[in-house]
């Protein structure tokens, strides 16, 4: 499975970015996905997360009320809408596909992983 990251650029604080990741083989829509990121000299972090049918969601703290993740099993795509940016926000965002149906904000249950889109927000 293939997974390729898009919609990431650079943004001023307060504004609005939505980032797309699409999966390469139809399987994907049985698998939990969910978005990470990691700014430089830090660890990667966990954002969010859609199980397979898109009924639940986890988001971390820092982007709740701002960010929504959402899926299309059709295309095999997950969004990430990211509202009222900040620069905590700037870093590089991926996409992973889950090892199973369930959702999780752990990388190790995450088994494929796009490439990265960079979001960049200036003060």
């Amino acid at each position: 499975v293939q997974l390729q990251a898009s919609g990431g650029g650079l943004v001023q604080a307060g504004g609005s970015l939505r980032l797309s990741c699409a999966a390469s083989k139809r399987t994907a829509s049985n698998n939990a996905l969910g978005w990470f990121r990691q700014a430089p000299g830090k660890d990667r972090e966990f954002v969010a997360a859609i199980s397979w049918r898109g009924d639940i969601t986890y988001y971390t703290d820092s982007v709740k009320g701002r960010f929504t993740i959402s899926r299309d099993n059709a295309k095999n795509t997950v969004y990430l809408q990211m509202n009222s940016l900040n620069p905590e926000d700037t870093a590089l965002y991926y996409c992973a596909q889950g090892r199973g149906s369930q959702v999780s904000t752990r990388p190790e249950q995450y088994h494929y992983w796009g490439q990265g889109t960079q979001v960049t927000v200036s003060s």
